[in-house]
């Protein structure tokens, strides 16, 4: 893909009642840094990735810069639109708009600002990651259904297989499960049908009286040792770059199974030393990280959407843990030299604050965290914010600013998307040596 820049700024673009997409050469294109419109700097936007898509704003009024006062304006006509940018990019800036008081909730998709110059759309948007791994147009989701029923049928009575085959990769399209069924990268193991956190924008459980509606349907049952093991074996074996990976979108909380992963983990080991064992975990339980660590858990991906405990637990909302269990669990892999990422939830206008950024900086220097994966946070900004009682604008250094301040201070900060492969672990964790 080109990452090219535009010579100047894109135009707006807007979208009649049928869906149809138009430029207005009359305004300039506006991103969105918490609840300001900005005029984004050119380095901000790369041509608009294949397989993305675009959404229409319902409720919404498109709004930019005039193109010859530079003044913010709003459009009267037409609705606001927004594009979704593939894995393996980082939103810079959302999608700017008016919202009218009938404005429906957005669902839980990031909303990026996108605008139309020379012919090409252009997005607000950098690819933080090199890996093809969830590149749409690699799926061949005819061999993805020919694998799935192939394999299920080899292990009829794996409950799990059935969950990640049928529900997840044929009904959701989960690009871990696909992966999976095409034999490469990075397996799933959902085992966890409870979680001890109520995230505001949770994609398997919603509250039945919440505006939204979950993505996905939750794990409805806990796997035994033997159905872990009977297709993760194989996979770290037979697969080049091999992950496998505790905690996925559609279950709760994998270390409320601690037990049951820990004793996977051992048995896993007794049959293969390859790959990678992962888990993607809120953190809130060291002790059970540990217990995964003794039995040769190597890597942890910790998910939050700040770094400022306030922030976090007002997302989160945590039974029963705070904070600082995150913090733990980060040290305690360190600390058994595995490898340490936070999953960090990319919101342009708080993520960027000096707040926010300070905060980060601590974290990094107190738990000698090895990578962050810059990942894009699905979800209405306006509702996000107002779930989070912010009400003014923070000061912001902008996303890219940020990111290049972090790098030089913390040359040795893996930055990406995914759990990166063993041979990536050995090489970061050399270098950093």
């Amino acid at each position: 893909m080109k990452s090219l820049h535009p010579k100047k700024l894109p135009y707006l673009l807007y979208a009649d009642a049928n869906g149809k997409v138009y430029e207005d050469t009359t305004m300039y294109m506006a991103g969105r840094s918490g609840w300001d419109a900005v005029v984004p700097e050119l380095e901000d936007l790369i041509e608009m990735p294949e397989c993305s898509e675009f959404y229409v704003l319902p409720g919404r009024k498109p709004v930019g810069f005039d193109v010859e006062t530079g003044e913010y304006k709003v459009r009267e006509e037409g609705f606001a639109v927004a594009a979704f940018v593939p894995p393996a990019h980082t939103t810079l800036y959302l999608a700017a708009y008016e919202k009218l008081p009938e404005a429906p909730t957005l669902p839980l998709f990031c909303y990026n600002a996108v605008g139309w110059y020379n012919e090409k759309f252009y997005v607000a948007s950098t690819r933080i990651d090199k890996d093809i791994r969830q590149e749409p147009k690699s799926f061949d989701h005819d061999l993805v259904k020919k694998n799935v029923k192939k394999i299920t049928s080899e292990f009829p009575n794996n409950r799990l297989l059935a969950h990640i085959g049928n529900n997840c990769a044929l009904t959701y399209y989960c690009p871990a499960a696909r992966n999976f069924f095409l034999g490469r990268f990075e397996a799933p193991i959902p085992t966890s049908p409870a979680c001890n956190a109520n995230c505001v924008g949770c994609i398997s459980f919603q509250p039945a009286d919440e505006e939204i509606t979950s993505s996905h349907d939750r794990l409805q049952f806990k796997p035994t040792i033997e159905e872990i093991a009977e297709y993760t074996i194989p996979h770290l074996e037979n697969v080049e770059d091999a992950i496998i990976s505790f905690g996925q979108g559609c279950e709760g909380e994998p270390l409320l199974m601690w037990e049951t992963n820990a004793a996977a983990i051992k048995y896993i080991r007794s049959k293969t030393k390859k790959g990678i064992i992962n888990i993607n975990t809120n953190g809130s339980m060291p002790d059970a990280v540990e217990a995964m660590c003794k039995a040769g858990l190597q890597s942890i991906r910790v998910s939050m959407n700040s770094a400022q405990p306030s922030f976090y637990e007002g997302y989160y909302l945590p039974n029963n843990y705070h904070f600082d269990n995150l913090k733990e669990s980060i040290k305690v892999v360190r600390s058994h030299g595995g490898w340490a990422s936070i999953n960090y939830f990319v919101f342009p206008g708080m993520t960027d604050s000096e707040a926010e950024y300070q905060a980060l900086r601590n974290l990094i220097i107190e738990t000698d965290l090895t990578m962050i994966q810059w990942r894009n946070f699905n979800i209405d900004p306006d509702w996000y914010l107002g779930r989070m009682g912010v009400t003014d604008c923070f000061e912001t250094m902008g996303i890219r600013n940020m990111m290049k301040a972090l790098k030089d201070e913390f040359p040795h900060l893996l930055f990406g998307y995914f759990n990166p492969p063993e041979r990536t672990i050995k090489k970061s964790l050399k270098t950093k040596k």
